[in-house]
């Protein structure tokens, strides 16, 4: 029902290929976040055409909103919201730390048994359990699911992600129990914030439940560390994993940051940078990143990027791009999410097939350095 094949290795850079029942997903692959059961401003069927293979949704939100009983009712997350490919949800974890935070300290309590927490919509109080996580993502039917982990800050002091650490394992272990669909695979995640030791230790722990999971997750990363913590983090913690599972970095982010975690073996990625940016007006090209609402672009009447394939830049210039913009015109939301994310599509496309080619260090130096650019 789910497999995952190693097609080929440049150094650890890895090209593969996941199987489930929804649909085959080429890797490395980034996954274009739809929090609340849709990518903001696009369409599914834009989705598929820029290049989707997966989408990701979010536990909390889709607890919140609409819930899991009018998602029980219409048969499934699949079902309810007209996808036919496949879904990873997370546990909605991150989200109960990161939004309740503007709600004080009060607003979440962390135990053995859980997480207590206030929701950001009407304020009411709802308890998250590793039991109770698995089975609201049993309820959505996605075809990956995340256990609930405790995520920490940076900076934090060693002996809080200790202590986080600990819980997450031990949460991981009822979450294993807990689930009961064969037709769902369960990723572990490892965390231990920001010392080697920490992250040695997750790994070592984690995998005495490997017969149990289809994957792994780097978690607690891309939180407002320096770029070479997330990196070395990263490369340490592929480097102790399987190599015949798939990995994912949660959460991860600029073009930059994925051709640097792919050279360190990492698998899959969501973020919603792309998407985001897109409703800031902040666009990345092939010849670097562009701010649309710049005055320089105001009489530039050439494609917003020369070398890319998709709707917005076969048809439009960076002058109307920008014009839609400043007048605030909400088709300048999609026209601008329809090419980021088709960026980071073939960034991807491109990564596998260097590692397929067996010069993914040079294509990764090239791409950087166009990347990176401000324009």
């Amino acid at each position: 029902m789910f497999s995952f094949e190693l097609l080929a290795q440049d150094g650890p850079a890895r090209r593969g290929r996941i199987k489930t029942p929804h649909g085959t997903i080429e890797t490395p692959v980034f996954m274009p976040v739809g929090t609340q059961g849709t990518v903001k401003a696009l369409t599914h069927r834009q989705l598929v055409e820029l290049g989707a293979q997966i989408m990701l949704g979010n536990t909390y939100h889709l607890y919140l909103r609409p819930g899991t009983e009018i998602i029980k009712k219409a048969g499934g997350l699949h079902r309810f919201i007209s996808w036919d490919r496949p879904i990873l949800t997370d546990s909605g974890g991150f989200q109960v730390f990161s939004l309740a935070r503007g709600l004080g300290r009060a607003a979440v309590k962390v135990t053995d048994e859980g997480v207590r927490f206030r929701d950001h919509l009407a304020g009411e109080y709802h308890l998250f359990t590793p039991e109770r996580v698995i089975e609201i993502q049993e309820v959505f039917g996605s075809d990956f699911i995340m256990p609930l982990d405790e995520c920490i800050e940076y900076p934090s002091s060693k002996e809080y992600a200790e202590r986080a650490l600990e819980r997450t394992l031990k949460w991981l272990e009822r979450s294993v129990k807990a689930k009961k669909r064969e037709d769902q695979a369960l990723f572990g995640i490892v965390q231990g914030g920001f010392w080697e030791d920490l992250r040695e230790k997750a790994v070592y722990e984690t995998l005495k439940l490997d017969d149990r999971l289809f994957g792994y997750a780097v978690g607690g990363l891309s939180v407002g560390e320096p770029k070479e913590v997330m990196y070395s983090i990263t490369q340490l913690v592929c480097s102790l994993l399987p190599k015949e599972k798939p990995r994912y970095l949660m959460g991860v982010g600029k073009p930059e940051d994925l051709l640097e975690a792919v050279e360190r073996g990492v698998d899959m990625f969501d973020c919603v940078l792309p998407t985001r940016n897109a409703r800031t007006g902040t666009l990345y090209t092939s010849q670097g990143v562009i701010d649309v609402r710049h005055a320089k672009w105001k009489e530039d009447f050439t494609p917003l990027d020369p070398e890319c394939d998709c709707y917005t830049c076969r048809n439009f210039s960076k002058a109307y791009l920008r014009h839609l913009f400043v007048a605030e015109e909400l088709t300048a939301y999609t026209l601008n999410t329809i090419h980021n994310l088709r960026f980071y599509h073939r960034l991807m496309e491109q990564a596998r097939r260097a590692i397929e080619e067996g010069r993914f260090k040079e294509f990764k130096k090239d791409a950087l350095a166009r990347v990176t650019r401000k324009l």
